[in-house]
């Protein structure tokens, strides 16, 4: 038993950790409903349309899946941060679980089957006993998270040893699949590699994989917090960004201002600041970009002003929302880099003070951006820069290492450069 809740322990590493624990129901509410009916409701659901469900539909390709590369996405935004390992490497094929979402790219997908996963739900109760014994708040709150990620290593492990990949690039390191098929790779001795695709923080598991192609040298000191770092770690920059370098910005004046909300926010402090800047600065555009995953209505907020239109976050990438702005703000958000890769002033403006969580990926201490307290401070600092918007761009070199240098742009190049030594 003790096993099996070592195995869990790190298979739910980052969900069932006393930092994400005190993150704002907001957050939390993403991963697991803050209703514990709901909760119920969900695992349900679960049972019903994934664990049911899955006995009766056959997915997997035998001849995609047999000794090839795979890389292993849990969303739309993993595989877009993949895509150019898939354009080079012709033993290369996108991989996700049987009914996993992935956006757009649901359809080009290889499946893993999970039909197997109901047979291990035998080990629910005695895992959830020993949870609640020693993660007792964290198993309250997520319950159904536990419930979600029993069997996955099971059935992984098979795929694994009845198709052999040469090797599996993971875009994600801490939701429960990626984890549990990290894991039973492993313990098969099956290479792994590691691609950062978004901004880190130090509640994020340890690095585990024998490749590690990260961004840059933040995040590297980010990983350095949450553990020992296993295996070859090289720095690469954002090769999603590659294709956008070209579009920097060049204004000097400030015409639009872009919003970027995550989950975290308030959106009566999102509110306020709308209708001030709209007051204070009419002749400036705002465009309002809600997280892809918030289901909030932000209608009622454009309704403010006619200066005030939305960006889909769905439907629009990030890089071209951003090539809309010259200035950014955000709460906690990993957009901030982005924008300063693209020239755009980016700003931090907590959008939900009374959680406090200042400088969540250490972009206001490391120089990456500007903050301001407060509205009158905000208007203020625009008022002065209108005409006179700063260059940001090489305040990104500590957080992305191609930044000023030969590959500048070619970071998918410098990434496959790697990969491919690593993979001979």
């Amino acid at each position: 038993m003790h096993k099996w809740f070592t195995r869990y322990s790190e298979i739910l590493y980052l969900h069932f950790s006393e930092a994400f624990l005190r993150l704002p129901e907001s957050a939390k509410s993403v991963v697991s409903p803050q209703n514990p009916l709901m909760r119920l409701l969900k695992v349900a659901g679960y049972t019903v349309v994934r664990l049911l469900g899955n006995l009766f539909e056959s997915v997997e390709r035998p001849e995609k899946l047999r000794g090839k590369v795979w890389l292993y996405v849990v969303s739309q935004n993993n595989y877009d941060s993949l895509k150019f390992i898939e354009e080079a490497l012709p033993e290369a094929v996108f991989v996700a679980g049987q009914r996993k979402q992935i956006g757009k790219y649901n359809a080009v997908v290889e499946r893993l089957s999970l039909r197997s996963k109901l047979l291990y739900y035998y080990k629910f109760i005695p895992l959830l006993l020993h949870f609640l014994k020693y993660k007792k708040a964290s198993t309250t709150r997520f319950f159904d998270v536990l419930f979600d990620a029993v069997g996955f290593y099971e059935v992984y492990l098979r795929k694994l040893q009845t198709y052999k990949p040469k090797a599996i690039v993971f875009a994600n390191d801490h939701n429960a699949d990626a984890r549990a098929l990290l894991l039973a790779a492993k313990s098969m001795g099956i290479k792994t590699i590691y691609i950062q695709h978004a901004s880190v923080s130090p509640m994020f598991p340890p690095l585990a994989y024998d490749l590690n192609l990260l961004e840059g040298q933040d995040a590297l000191d980010k990983y350095k917090l949450c553990g020992p770092v296993e295996g070859k770690v090289e720095l690469i920059g954002m090769p999603k960004a590659d294709a956008y370098m070209p579009f920097r910005n060049k204004s000097e004046t400030i015409q639009t201002i872009g919003i970027g909300c995550n989950l975290m926010d308030d959106l009566g402090e999102v509110e306020k600041v709308l209708i001030q800047l709209t007051r204070e600065l009419p002749t400036i555009r705002i465009l309002l970009r809600p997280h892809p995953r918030d289901t909030r209505n932000f209608d009622r907020l454009q309704r403010i002003s006619p200066q005030i239109s939305l960006s889909d976050s769905r439907s629009v990438p990030t890089f071209d929302y951003l090539r809309q702005v010259d200035v950014q703000l955000s709460g906690n958000s990993g957009i901030h880099l982005e924008a300063v890769l693209l020239n755009v002033w980016s700003i931090f403006y907590d959008f939900n003070p009374k959680h406090k969580l200042v400088d969540y990926y250490g972009f206001v201490q490391h120089g990456l951006i500007d903050a301001m307290a407060g509205p009158e401070e905000l208007i203020f600092m625009l008022r002065e820069n209108m005409e006179h918007k700063p260059s940001v761009y090489s305040r990104a070199s500590y957080f992305n290492a191609t930044v000023g240098t030969p590959f500048d742009g070619r970071s998918a190049e410098l990434a496959l450069k790697h990969l491919r030594e690593f993979l001979l």
